[in-house]
Protein backbone atom coordinates (compact mmCIF):
# COMPACT_ATOMS: atom_id res chain seq x y z
CA UNK A 1 0.00 0.00 0.00
CA UNK A 2 1.64 3.01 -1.20
CA UNK A 3 0.74 6.42 0.60
CA UNK A 4 0.54 8.22 -2.43
CA UNK A 5 0.39 6.63 -6.45
CA UNK A 6 1.46 10.29 -8.50
CA UNK A 7 0.12 9.53 -12.44
CA UNK A 8 2.25 11.61 -14.62
CA UNK A 9 6.05 12.60 -14.13
CA UNK A 10 6.75 15.50 -15.46
CA UNK A 11 7.86 19.11 -13.70
CA UNK A 12 4.77 18.97 -11.23
CA UNK A 13 4.82 15.32 -10.74
CA UNK A 14 8.26 15.53 -9.80
CA UNK A 15 8.06 18.61 -7.37
CA UNK A 16 5.25 17.16 -5.44
CA UNK A 17 6.86 13.71 -5.27
CA UNK A 18 9.80 15.63 -3.71
CA UNK A 19 7.97 16.66 -1.18
CA UNK A 20 6.35 13.54 -0.02
CA UNK A 21 9.12 11.38 -0.11
CA UNK A 22 11.42 13.93 2.25
CA UNK A 23 8.33 13.19 4.41
CA UNK A 24 9.09 9.89 4.11
CA UNK A 25 5.87 9.05 2.67
CA UNK A 26 5.94 5.90 0.02
CA UNK A 27 5.23 7.22 -3.34
CA UNK A 28 4.63 5.54 -6.74
CA UNK A 29 5.27 7.78 -9.70
CA UNK A 30 3.78 6.11 -12.86
CA UNK A 31 5.20 7.83 -15.94
CA UNK A 32 4.45 7.46 -19.72
CA UNK A 33 7.52 9.61 -20.52
CA UNK A 34 5.70 11.94 -22.49
CA UNK A 35 6.12 15.42 -21.28
CA UNK A 36 4.29 18.83 -22.75
CA UNK A 37 7.62 20.91 -23.80
CA UNK A 38 9.41 17.60 -25.44
CA UNK A 39 9.87 19.69 -28.79
CA UNK A 40 11.44 22.45 -27.22
CA UNK A 41 15.15 22.75 -27.47
CA UNK A 42 15.75 25.10 -24.61
CA UNK A 43 13.56 25.93 -21.41
CA UNK A 44 13.59 29.85 -20.39
CA UNK A 45 11.84 31.66 -17.19
CA UNK A 46 13.03 28.92 -14.78
CA UNK A 47 14.92 30.41 -12.24
CA UNK A 48 18.93 28.53 -12.19
CA UNK A 49 17.64 26.69 -15.30
CA UNK A 50 16.88 29.83 -17.77
CA UNK A 51 18.34 28.37 -21.29
CA UNK A 52 18.88 24.72 -20.70
CA UNK A 53 17.41 22.02 -22.62
CA UNK A 54 14.31 20.27 -20.53
CA UNK A 55 15.32 17.22 -20.49
CA UNK A 56 18.36 18.16 -18.90
CA UNK A 57 16.07 19.84 -16.46
CA UNK A 58 13.72 16.62 -15.88
CA UNK A 59 16.40 14.00 -16.08
CA UNK A 60 18.56 16.03 -13.13
CA UNK A 61 15.16 16.23 -10.90
CA UNK A 62 14.64 12.55 -11.59
CA UNK A 63 17.79 11.64 -10.78
CA UNK A 64 18.03 13.81 -7.30
CA UNK A 65 14.27 12.22 -6.06
CA UNK A 66 15.84 8.79 -6.68
CA UNK A 67 17.73 8.92 -4.15
CA UNK A 68 15.06 8.62 -2.03
CA UNK A 69 14.41 5.14 -0.90
CA UNK A 70 10.64 5.56 -0.24
CA UNK A 71 10.18 6.33 -3.81
CA UNK A 72 9.33 3.74 -6.54
CA UNK A 73 9.30 4.75 -10.39
CA UNK A 74 7.80 3.08 -13.17
CA UNK A 75 7.89 4.04 -16.46
CA UNK A 76 4.47 2.61 -17.66
CA UNK A 77 1.40 4.64 -18.14
CA UNK A 78 -1.68 4.58 -15.70
CA UNK A 79 -4.74 2.29 -17.47
CA UNK A 80 -6.77 2.21 -14.85
CA UNK A 81 -7.46 3.74 -11.33
CA UNK A 82 -10.42 2.15 -9.00
CA UNK A 83 -11.73 2.12 -5.75
CA UNK A 84 -12.01 5.32 -2.93
CA UNK A 85 -10.10 7.45 0.01
CA UNK A 86 -7.51 5.61 1.42
CA UNK A 87 -8.25 2.17 -0.60
CA UNK A 88 -7.20 3.08 -4.38
CA UNK A 89 -6.10 0.63 -7.10
CA UNK A 90 -4.27 1.26 -10.36
CA UNK A 91 -3.21 -0.57 -13.03
CA UNK A 92 -0.14 0.05 -14.31
CA UNK A 93 0.14 -0.56 -18.77
CA UNK A 94 2.40 -3.55 -18.19
CA UNK A 95 -0.40 -5.18 -15.85
CA UNK A 96 0.70 -4.29 -12.53
CA UNK A 97 -1.75 -3.27 -9.90
CA UNK A 98 -0.97 -1.19 -6.76
CA UNK A 99 -2.83 0.36 -4.08
CA UNK A 100 -2.54 3.76 -2.48
CA UNK A 101 -4.71 6.11 -0.21
CA UNK A 102 -4.03 9.03 -2.34
CA UNK A 103 -4.13 9.98 -5.92
CA UNK A 104 -2.22 12.52 -7.55
CA UNK A 105 -2.77 13.31 -11.38
CA UNK A 106 0.06 15.55 -12.88
CA UNK A 107 -1.00 14.11 -16.31
CA UNK A 108 -0.46 17.38 -18.04
CA UNK A 109 -2.82 18.31 -21.06
CA UNK A 110 -2.68 18.23 -24.66
CA UNK A 111 -2.23 21.22 -26.90
CA UNK A 112 -4.96 20.92 -29.58
CA UNK A 113 -3.44 23.45 -32.91
CA UNK A 114 -5.19 24.80 -35.17
CA UNK A 115 -5.59 22.85 -38.56
CA UNK A 116 -2.71 24.48 -40.73
CA UNK A 117 -0.60 22.82 -43.14
CA UNK A 118 3.08 22.56 -41.87
CA UNK A 119 2.24 23.62 -38.20
CA UNK A 120 2.46 21.09 -35.80
CA UNK A 121 5.85 19.88 -37.29
CA UNK A 122 7.36 23.60 -35.70
CA UNK A 123 5.50 23.20 -32.43
CA UNK A 124 7.85 24.20 -29.94
CA UNK A 125 10.61 24.96 -31.87
CA UNK A 126 9.39 28.26 -34.29
CA UNK A 127 5.83 28.04 -33.56
CA UNK A 128 4.83 28.73 -29.57
CA UNK A 129 2.13 29.32 -26.89
CA UNK A 130 4.08 31.63 -24.17
CA UNK A 131 5.91 34.92 -24.99
CA UNK A 132 7.55 34.86 -21.35
CA UNK A 133 9.12 31.13 -22.41
CA UNK A 134 10.38 32.43 -26.02
CA UNK A 135 9.61 36.12 -26.97
CA UNK A 136 12.76 36.86 -26.03
CA UNK A 137 14.97 34.84 -28.37
CA UNK A 138 13.44 36.42 -31.42
CA UNK A 139 15.33 39.43 -30.67
CA UNK A 140 12.60 42.21 -31.34
CA UNK A 141 11.54 40.44 -35.14
CA UNK A 142 8.40 40.35 -36.44
CA UNK A 143 6.04 38.00 -34.92
CA UNK A 144 3.36 36.20 -36.42
CA UNK A 145 0.20 35.90 -34.01
CA UNK A 146 -2.62 33.50 -35.27
CA UNK A 147 -5.81 33.17 -33.62
CA UNK A 148 -7.44 30.04 -32.29
CA UNK A 149 -10.08 32.33 -30.79
CA UNK A 150 -11.34 34.84 -28.92
CA UNK A 151 -8.48 34.35 -26.41
CA UNK A 152 -5.77 35.31 -29.11
CA UNK A 153 -6.90 38.36 -28.88
CA UNK A 154 -4.92 38.96 -25.52
CA UNK A 155 -2.09 36.87 -26.79
CA UNK A 156 -1.95 39.69 -29.68
CA UNK A 157 -2.19 42.33 -27.02
CA UNK A 158 0.76 41.52 -25.19
CA UNK A 159 3.11 40.24 -27.70
CA UNK A 160 4.42 43.81 -28.80
CA UNK A 161 6.40 43.77 -26.22
CA UNK A 162 8.73 41.30 -28.32
CA UNK A 163 8.81 42.32 -31.52
CA UNK A 164 6.63 43.91 -34.25
CA UNK A 165 3.09 41.65 -34.53
CA UNK A 166 0.65 41.02 -37.31
CA UNK A 167 -2.48 39.21 -36.29
CA UNK A 168 -3.86 36.66 -38.33
CA UNK A 169 -7.88 35.84 -37.62
CA UNK A 170 -7.23 33.25 -39.88
CA UNK A 171 -11.42 32.60 -40.21
CA UNK A 172 -11.89 32.17 -36.19
CA UNK A 173 -14.05 34.93 -35.31
CA UNK A 174 -15.04 38.68 -35.83
CA UNK A 175 -13.29 41.29 -35.10
CA UNK A 176 -15.24 44.04 -33.65
CA UNK A 177 -14.17 48.00 -34.38
CA UNK A 178 -13.38 48.34 -30.62
CA UNK A 179 -11.03 45.67 -30.50
CA UNK A 180 -9.59 46.80 -34.31
CA UNK A 181 -8.51 50.22 -32.82
CA UNK A 182 -6.97 48.72 -29.25
CA UNK A 183 -4.81 46.53 -31.45
CA UNK A 184 -3.77 49.67 -34.09
CA UNK A 185 -3.36 51.38 -30.96
CA UNK A 186 -0.76 49.05 -29.96
CA UNK A 187 0.52 49.01 -33.09
CA UNK A 188 -0.66 45.33 -33.89
CA UNK A 189 -1.75 44.85 -37.94
CA UNK A 190 -4.24 42.63 -38.75
CA UNK A 191 -4.60 39.94 -41.70
CA UNK A 192 -7.62 38.91 -42.92
CA UNK A 193 -6.38 36.45 -45.58
CA UNK A 194 -6.67 32.75 -44.97
CA UNK A 195 -3.56 31.08 -44.37
CA UNK A 196 -2.62 28.17 -46.55
CA UNK A 197 0.40 26.73 -44.65
CA UNK A 198 3.54 27.12 -42.64
CA UNK A 199 6.82 26.70 -44.50
CA UNK A 200 10.73 27.56 -43.84
CA UNK A 201 11.43 28.10 -39.88
CA UNK A 202 8.26 30.70 -39.47
CA UNK A 203 7.16 31.52 -42.90
CA UNK A 204 3.25 31.95 -43.52
CA UNK A 205 1.72 30.88 -46.86
CA UNK A 206 -1.17 33.15 -47.63
CA UNK A 207 -4.28 32.25 -49.86
CA UNK A 208 -3.89 35.53 -51.84
CA UNK A 209 -1.02 37.30 -51.47
CA UNK A 210 1.84 34.61 -51.29
CA UNK A 211 4.80 34.11 -48.27
CA UNK A 212 5.93 36.40 -45.50
CA UNK A 213 8.37 35.60 -43.10
CA UNK A 214 8.33 36.25 -39.00
CA UNK A 215 10.81 35.27 -36.29
CA UNK A 216 8.58 33.33 -34.53
CA UNK A 217 4.66 32.30 -34.67
CA UNK A 218 2.57 32.47 -31.38
CA UNK A 219 -1.12 30.67 -30.84
CA UNK A 220 -3.18 29.88 -28.42
CA UNK A 221 -3.87 26.62 -28.31
CA UNK A 222 -7.14 24.80 -26.84
CA UNK A 223 -6.05 22.27 -24.28
CA UNK A 224 -7.62 19.21 -22.82
CA UNK A 225 -7.72 16.91 -20.07
CA UNK A 226 -4.67 14.43 -21.39
CA UNK A 227 -5.92 11.16 -19.33
CA UNK A 228 -9.29 10.22 -19.08
CA UNK A 229 -8.68 8.40 -16.10
CA UNK A 230 -9.63 11.33 -13.58
CA UNK A 231 -12.84 12.07 -15.60
CA UNK A 232 -13.68 8.21 -15.89
CA UNK A 233 -13.03 8.34 -11.49
CA UNK A 234 -15.19 11.48 -11.80
CA UNK A 235 -13.34 14.40 -11.35
CA UNK A 236 -14.71 17.39 -12.73
CA UNK A 237 -13.80 19.31 -15.44
CA UNK A 238 -14.21 22.68 -15.99
CA UNK A 239 -13.90 25.23 -19.22
CA UNK A 240 -11.77 27.61 -19.21
CA UNK A 241 -10.79 30.48 -21.98
CA UNK A 242 -7.83 28.40 -22.86
CA UNK A 243 -9.95 24.69 -22.63
CA UNK A 244 -10.52 21.55 -20.21
CA UNK A 245 -8.98 21.24 -16.81
CA UNK A 246 -9.95 19.60 -13.71
CA UNK A 247 -11.35 21.47 -10.92
CA UNK A 248 -10.00 21.52 -7.58
CA UNK A 249 -10.12 23.31 -4.29
CA UNK A 250 -7.07 25.33 -2.66
CA UNK A 251 -5.76 21.88 -1.45
CA UNK A 252 -5.16 20.87 -4.81
CA UNK A 253 -7.91 17.99 -4.07
CA UNK A 254 -10.98 17.09 -6.47
CA UNK A 255 -14.67 16.36 -6.08
CA UNK A 256 -13.30 13.13 -5.45
CA UNK A 257 -12.18 12.23 -2.02
CA UNK A 258 -8.82 11.60 -2.11
CA UNK A 259 -7.81 12.14 -5.72
CA UNK A 260 -5.62 15.85 -6.10
CA UNK A 261 -4.11 17.12 -9.26
CA UNK A 262 -1.62 19.47 -10.02
CA UNK A 263 0.38 21.35 -12.87
CA UNK A 264 -1.08 22.25 -16.24
CA UNK A 265 -3.84 19.93 -16.11
CA UNK A 266 -5.16 21.91 -13.22
CA UNK A 267 -4.25 25.63 -13.09
CA UNK A 268 -3.65 28.22 -15.79
CA UNK A 269 -1.40 29.52 -16.87
CA UNK A 270 1.62 27.24 -18.10
CA UNK A 271 5.59 27.29 -17.58
CA UNK A 272 7.70 24.94 -15.81
CA UNK A 273 7.95 27.56 -13.24
CA UNK A 274 4.20 27.46 -12.66
CA UNK A 275 4.22 23.60 -12.69
CA UNK A 276 6.99 23.51 -9.83
CA UNK A 277 5.61 25.82 -7.70
CA UNK A 278 2.29 23.43 -8.19
CA UNK A 279 3.45 20.45 -7.95
CA UNK A 280 5.19 21.43 -4.36
CA UNK A 281 1.69 22.72 -2.91
CA UNK A 282 -0.02 19.55 -4.28
CA UNK A 283 2.48 17.65 -2.58
CA UNK A 284 2.70 19.18 0.66
CA UNK A 285 -1.34 18.98 0.99
CA UNK A 286 -1.58 15.76 0.09
CA UNK A 287 0.77 14.96 3.00
CA UNK A 288 -1.32 17.18 4.87
CA UNK A 289 -4.44 15.43 4.26
CA UNK A 290 -2.50 11.77 5.35
CA UNK A 291 -1.75 13.52 8.81
CA UNK A 292 -5.04 15.19 9.72
CA UNK A 293 -7.45 13.59 8.05
CA UNK A 294 -9.97 11.83 10.15
CA UNK A 295 -9.87 8.18 8.89
CA UNK A 296 -6.06 8.24 9.20
CA UNK A 297 -4.97 4.43 9.05
CA UNK A 298 -3.89 2.92 12.42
Amino acid sequence: MYDVVIIGGSYAGIAAALQLVRARRNVLVLDAGVRRNRFAAHAHGFLGQDGVPPDQIWQQAKDQIAAYPTLKWLTHAAVNVTGSKDSFQVTAADGSLHLARRILFATGVIDNLPEIRGLPQRWGRHVFHCPYCHGYELNAGKIACIATGPMSVHQAQILPEWGTVKFFVNGTFQLDEITRQDLKSRMVTVEETQIIEVDGEADIILADTGRMQFSGIFIAPRMSVSSPLPLELGCSAIETPMGEQLQTNETKETNVLGVYACGDIARLPSSISLAVSDGAWAGAQVHRSLIFDKNEQA
